[in-house]
C-alpha cells in the first residue's frame, strides 16, 4: 500500500481521464477505468470477506448499485457470490436497506402533507418521470417509501438512448396526460413534477435551455386549464433553481444548482385578486392544507401563504412543481427570460405570484449552499424546514462524532479482524448533495488509526455540482491528500451517471459493479 510520498493513483487516473476527455467522454459519463498492477492486474477488486462503505448521502441515486451488492434475490445481471461481505451505506437510501448497516440513520418525518391528506379520507396522486419519481413519492413524503392510503403513484419512464439536451421536452407530455386524467377523476390532491428545468439546466446546451422553458410554460397552460376547468386550485412553484441561470459570474455555462428564490403562484378561478406572501418551501403544505380544509398538524411549523384567501369552501388543489425553475435577472444570462413563454406570462399577470426561499438554511442545508431536489421536496411535503443529510454529516465531521460513528468504526474492525481490504466508494466533489470527497479523506484517517493498510478508493466523477472538465485536476489534489494521511490507493472511476443511475437502467450499474469487483474497464497504469 502506498504511504509517504507514494503514488496512489490519483495522477494515473487523471492522465486516463484526459484521455477520455479526447475520445469525446465526460466526467459524468465516463466509462469506468480500474488501475492495474505492472503484471497488468486489476488492483483493489473487492472479494469476500472484504468491507464496503458506500460514501454517498441521498436516496434515489444509489438504490441499483445497493441493490446489486446487498440483495440477495437480485436478479438483474451476474454477480460474484459473497458469503462474507461487509456493505455499510451512508445514510439510509430506501426502505428496503433498513437492515443493512447505515452510519447515519435517518429520523423519518411524520405528519407530511401526504399523510395528513391520507388521514382525512382524501385522495391523492403523485405523477413524475423517472428522474425526478422519488422526489414526488419517498421524499415528498418524508422519507416514506410505502403508499399511504389512499394515494395512487405514477412513474413515467423518462427518456433513455439518447442525450437528454437532444430531447427537452423529457416525458413531459406523458406526466401531462397523467395529471390530466387525475383531473377527470377528481383526486383531491394531485402533486406533478415536470422534471425539465433541473435535467436540462444540468446541460451546457443553450438552446436546449430555451427550448425547455418553452416546452414547459406550453405544458404549465394544458395543465392549469384543466384544472381550472374542474375547478381545482392551482399551485404552481419550484423545488430550487438551475435554469434560470445560463451562464456563471465568470462566463462559463452553469449546470448546477443555485441559491435563487423560486415562484409560488395561485391560481383559483374563483378569486383572481387575492394576495400571497413571500416565503419559504416549508409554507406549501400548509397552504394545500388551507385550501383543502383539512387542519393542519402541529408539527407543521410553516403557515399558510394565503392566510386571508377565501377559497369559497373545500377545494381539490393541483401542486405543479416545476423542478429547477428559479428566478433569475431578466437578461440574456436566463434561458426562462429568453424563452416566449406567454403562458408563463400571463399566470403571472393575473393571478397572485410570491417568492420563496429553496436554499441554505432556509431548506435545511447549510448557509449559503444552493437548493436541491431532496431537499427542496422533503421541505415542500414536511411542512416545515428538515435539517439535511449534508448538514447532521458537517456537524459530525466538525464535532468529531463522524470518526467515532459506532457503524463505520465497526466495519472497519471487522476487516481489520478479517485481515482483508476495505473499500470506499464515493463521488469527487466538494458540495454535492449526493456526497463529498471530504467522506473518503476522514474514513482515510479512521483506517490509518486502526493500522488497516489495505484501502482502495472507488472513484465516481461528478459533472453536475463539479465544472466540467475538472476531474482531473481534483484527482490530482486528491493524491496529495491521500499522501498525506498515508494510506489509500485509487482502483477505479466512472461517472456518476452510470455508477449512479435511477432510471431503471441495470446496465449502467452492471459496468460500475463489474469495474468493483471484476476489475472490467479501460486499464490504466496504477504508477
Amino acid at each position: 500500500m502506498p504511504t509517504g510520498n507514494l503514488p496512489c493513483g490519483g495522477a494515473a487516473l487523471a492522465d486516463a481521464v484526459r484521455g477520455a476527455y479526447g475520445e469525446g467522454q465526460t466526467d459524468y459519463s465516463l466509462e469506468p477505468i480500474v488501475l492495474v498492477d505492472a503484471g497488468g492486474q486489476p488492483i483493489g477488486r473487492i472479494k469476500d470477506g472484504d468491507g464496503v462503505i458506500f460514501c454517498c448521502r441521498r436516496g434515489e441515486r444509489e438504490i441499483q448499485l445497493t441493490e446489486a451488492f446487498a440483495e440477495s434475490e437480485f436478479w438483474r445481471f451476474p454477480r460474484r457470490e459473497f458469503r462474507n461481505l461487509t456493505f455499510v451505506i451512508l445514510t439510509r437510501y430506501h426502505e428496503k436497506f433498513k437492515d443493512l448497516p447505515i452510519a447515519f440513520a435517518p429520523t423519518r418525518v411524520k405528519h407530511t402533507l401526504g399523510e395528513v391528506v391520507s388521514g382525512a379520507g382524501l385522495r391523492q396522486l403523485r405523477v413524475a418521470e423517472s428522474e425526478k419519481y422519488a422526489h414526488v413519492t419517498f421524499f415528498l413524503s418524508g422519507g416514506n417509501s410505502q403508499p399511504f392510503p389512499h394515494e395512487d403513484d405514477v412513474r413515467i419512464p423518462s427518456p433513455k438512448g439518447r442525450p437528454f439536451e437532444q430531447v427537452p421536452d423529457l416525458s413531459l407530455a406523458q406526466v401531462t396526460q397523467q395529471v390530466l386524467s387525475g383531473i377527470q377523476e377528481r383526486y383531491d390532491l394531485i402533486v406533478a413534477n415536470a422534471a425539465n428545468g433541473d435535467v436540462i439546466g444540468h446541460t451546457q446546451n443553450r438552446l436546449a435551455k430555451i427550448q425547455c422553458a418553452e416546452l414547459v410554460d406550453a405544458r404549465i397552460g394544458q395543465i392549469v386549464n384543466a384544472a381550472l376547468a374542474a375547478d381545482y386550485i392551482a399551485l404552481v412553484t419550484a423545488d430550487h433553481g438551475n435554469l434560470e441561470e445560463m451562464t456563471n459570474a465568470d462566463g462559463t455555462p452553469n449546470g448546477s444548482h443555485t441559491t435563487n428564490l423560486v415562484p409560488f403562484l395561485l391560481v383559483d378561478s374563483r378569486a383572481r385578486t387575492g394576495r400571497v406572501r413571500d416565503g419559504k418551501l416549508a409554507d406549501i403544505a400548509p397552504t394545500a392544507l388551507h385550501a383543502l380544509g383539512v387542519a393542519q398538524p402541529g408539527a407543521m411549523e410553516g403557515a399558510s401563504l394565503a392566510q386571508e384567501h377565501d377559497w369559497g369552501g373545500q377545494r381539490r388543489v393541483l401542486l405543479l412543481i416545476l423542478d429547477g425553475w428559479g428566478i433569475g435577472k431578466n437578461d440574456e444570462t436566463n434561458p426562462i427570460f429568453l424563452a416566449k413563454t406567454p403562458v408563463w406570462d400571463d399566470l403571472t399577470r393575473r393571478y397572485p405570484c410570491a417568492r420563496l426561499q429553496a436554499a441554505g438554511d432556509a431548506v435545511g442545508l447549510s448557509p449559503g449552499k444552493p437548493g436541491n431536489s431532496e431537499a427542496g421536496h422533503m421541505n415542500i411535503g414536511a411542512g416545515r424546514v428538515v435539517l439535511q443529510d449534508d448538514v447532521r454529516l458537517d456537524l459530525a465531521m466538525k464535532d468529531g462524532s463522524f470518526y467515532t460513528n459506532q457503524t463505520l468504526c465497526r466495519a472497519i474492525d471487522e476487516v481489520k479482524q478479517r485481515n482483508a481490504s476495505l473499500h470506499l466508494i464515493g463521488l469527487l466533489t466538494e458540495r454535492s448533495s449526493h456526497g463529498s470527497i471530504d467522506y473518503l479523506l476522514a474514513l482515510l484517517r479512521m483506517a490509518k488509526a486502526y493500522h488497516l493498510n489495505q484501502v482502495y478508493l472507488h472513484i465516481i466523477f461528478d459533472g453536475r455540482s463539479t465544472q466540467p472538465g475538472s476531474a482531473p485536476t481534483m484527482l490530482e489534489r486528491l493524491e496529495t491528500l491521500v499522501q498525506a494521511i498515508g494510506v489509500g490507493q485509487i482502483a477505479s472511476g466512472i461517472g456518476r451517471g452510470i455508477a449512479l443511475d435511477r432510471d431503471g437502467d441495470y446496465a449502467k450499474t452492471k459496468r460500475a459493479y463489474d469495474a468493483f469487483v471484476f476489475g472490467l474497464g479501460k486499464k490504466c497504469a496504477a504508477n
